[in-house]
């Protein structure tokens, strides 16, 4: 093939990128049968040639050539050359109408689970229409710097290589044993005691929790919470038809009085979040932490203890886990919060007599959490990468708390009450009594700012009066502006619920000069 002709094909490769030069040239070799430049049957240039024009050496050609043989764009036979594949060869879709028949009945078909209360005001929450530049202080994961892609990408690589075709079956049911070991050497990090027998590999903390609700809810059963708890929790709890009963919290956690007196409703369980209780951001105290393991006991009733938020902690002395005080709390664990939720690995520590009926659940639900994943996650944690980024991650949402809360305080007025956050990545401000959380939530998309309204967590009593403010998601910049804007819904909210006539003390910190 002359020179000219080799050329034509329009290939070039760039030493100074990242990926090797035979990727390179696989992807747009790849490109031009897509694009149809490349037709079925059309002849890639011989080897040598080929090599020649673009000034690399031959080898990088025939591995790109191998590749793409493999991956079945193209075929070669010896003495003729290498051929784009007819099936590589994109085929324009042919549209057909499909016979018009009488819709079903979906409505009166779709489970009470499908249409809970829960779901319904979550999915409303979610379907918010806001403008393109509005501040999201809803948003609760990493923003993408703080993301270890190209960590994560490394260690993804390397299990291509090492792995290939094996990280691409169905995991056991109980996930990869080298991942437990590594997650069980991880808690131990945490102080937390672990066996890899112990441990289930789940797709997300999400999918633990619903695992944990199956295995001991049947409809109608009591499920304890707090009066203002993680959505999330909620919708679960909804959809296996459990009965929430609202404990309302009484600053050192749930309230003792109060559950004594649910201890012989039959409760299936009581779900806790004692490192970063969402979406207030209070911590359960050492001492509450003992007495409710021996509530417990005495009552028969599970703890579920979620550790979403676990080594995100800003400023103090780290609390023991309740699975470190006992053995029977039914402990969950997740990698979203500090590595990225697309990765969808969590975890739950399970008590022996319920590790069976949760692992046979698993198998049911999915086959398995995908292997790829988990290899890529236990290749993290086994070349020492979670600790070092979890330094640099945790010292940003420390300034970016810091830098949140600093312009709170510029741009609300004495009524809206608040705590500096000591771990997780939201901050939670307390509404006066005359406020509607959904209300500042509304005048706060009219100002261009998102928050989360407490009426998304709210199970019963007061707990949901206020509004969770992330700061994990939105540059430092970015931060301020949001308050600043909080403050201006603030104030329009409040001038439109009291009147103009009398302005209150809060008002007039904001009057135009």
């Amino acid at each position: 093939m002359a020179l000219h002709a080799v050329q034509s094909v329009g290939l070039t490769l760039h030493p100074e990128r990242e990926e090797p030069l035979y990727r390179q040239l696989f992807d747009q070799v790849v490109e031009r049968i897509r694009n149809g430049a490349f037709p079925a049957g059309y002849r890639l240039p011989p080897t040598r040639d080929l090599a020649g024009a673009l000034g690399t050496h031959r080898n990088t050609v025939v591995r790109a050539y191998e590749e793409l043989e493999s991956a079945g764009f193209v075929h070669s036979t010896v003495g003729r050359g290498t051929f784009v594949a007819p099936s590589a060869v994109p085929v324009e879709p042919q549209a057909a109408a499909a016979p018009a028949r009488a819709g079903l009945p979906w409505a009166s078909l779709i489970s009470g689970a499908a249409s809970s209360e829960a779901l319904v005001r979550s999915d409303r929450l979610a379907r918010t229409v806001s403008s393109l530049d509005a501040i999201n202080l809803q948003r609760m994961q990493p923003a993408a710097e703080l993301m270890p892609h190209r960590l994560l990408r490394r260690c993804m690589d390397h299990v291509m290589q090492r792995q290939a075709s094996r990280a691409l079956g169905y995991s056991p049911r109980e996930g990869l044993p080298r991942l437990r070991e590594l997650v069980a050497e991880d808690l131990a990090r945490q102080g937390i005691p672990a066996a890899a027998e112990d441990l289930i590999i789940t797709t997300g903390s999400q999918q633990a929790l619903y695992l944990v609700a199956c295995a001991l809810i049947n409809p109608g059963d009591p499920f304890l919470v707090d009066e203002s708890t993680y959505y999330g929790a909620v919708n679960i709890i909804s959809a296996a038809r459990g009965r929430m009963i609202p404990v309302p919290n009484d600053g050192e956690g749930p309230d003792l009085a109060v559950l004594e007196r649910h201890a012989r409703v039959g409760a299936k369980g009581l779900y806790l979040m004692p490192g970063c209780h969402n979406p207030t951001g209070r911590r359960i105290s050492a001492a509450r932490r003992e007495a409710l393991v021996a509530w417990s006991h005495r009552s028969n009733v599970p703890l579920l203890e979620d550790d979403y938020a676990s080594d995100l902690l800003l400023d103090d002395a780290p609390l023991p886990a309740m699975r470190a005080l006992d053995g029977e709390v039914v402990y969950l664990g997740t990698y979203s919060k500090k590595l990225s939720p697309a990765l969808r690995i969590g975890y739950l520590l399970a008590p022996r007599g319920l590790r069976g009926p949760l692992s046979s659940l698993k198998h049911a639900m999915d086959l398995g959490t995908s292997p790829l994943l988990q290899h890529a996650t236990a290749e993290f944690l086994e070349r020492g990468y979670l600790r070092p980024h979890l330094s640099k991650v945790v010292s940003e949402y420390r300034k970016r708390r810091d830098a949140l809360c600093d312009a709170l305080e510029q741009s609300l007025p004495p009524s809206a009450r608040w705590e500096r956050p000591k771990s997780g990545v939201f901050a939670w401000i307390q509404l006066p009594a005359w406020m509607d959380p959904d209300a500042l939530f509304q005048e706060g998309q009219r100002h261009g700012v998102l928050v989360s309204p407490g009426t998304q967590h709210g199970v019963g009593g007061d707990g949901h009066r206020g509004v969770r403010l992330t700061y994990c998601y939105e540059p430092i910049p970015r931060l301020e502006e949001g308050a600043r804007r909080l403050g201006k819904a603030w104030m329009s909210l409040e001038r439109r619920v009291r009147g103009r006539a009398a302005p209150s003390q809060d008002l007039a910190r904001f009057e135009v000069v």
